[in-house]
């Protein structure tokens, strides 16, 4: 069992900058791909994000390619989420996932990934 723990998000402008990081503990991350996702009030929770257990193979969703950048390093156990460029529809609630099957391909959709950090709140404001 992982423990997944977020942090990073605050209050930035359109333009602006964050790094998120999530804190693995129970389990080496390692064993997971690890995602990103995120969730604005009255919406569903969508892809951001994912890289592969060996960090060479990373996806991202449409909107945000060229602008967010995932990374691991799981000798720290950590993952992170580079996030420029911001925009106010960036605006959500962030969450990390880790996905512990073995897949051919990162997988996208939320149920795929069992494990889920606490969110931290990312607020873009003009």
């Amino acid at each position: 069992q992982v423990q997944l723990v977020e942090s990073g998000g605050g209050l930035v402008q359109a333009g602006g900058s964050l790094r998120l990081s999530c804190a693995a503990s129970g389990r080496a991350i390692s064993s997971y791909t690890m995602g990103w996702f995120r969730q604005a009030p009255g919406k569903e929770r969508e892809f951001v994000a994912a890289i592969s257990r060996s960090g060479i193979s990373s996806n991202y969703l449409e909107s945000v390619k060229g602008r967010f950048s995932v990374s691991r390093d799981n000798a720290k156990n950590t993952v992170w989420l580079q996030m420029n460029a911001l925009k106010p529809e960036d605006t959500a609630v962030y969450f990390c996932a880790a996905d512990f099957r073995l897949n051919v391909q990162i997988r996208v959709s939320p149920r795929d990934y069992a494990y889920w950090g606490q969110g931290t709140q990312v607020t873009v404001s003009l």
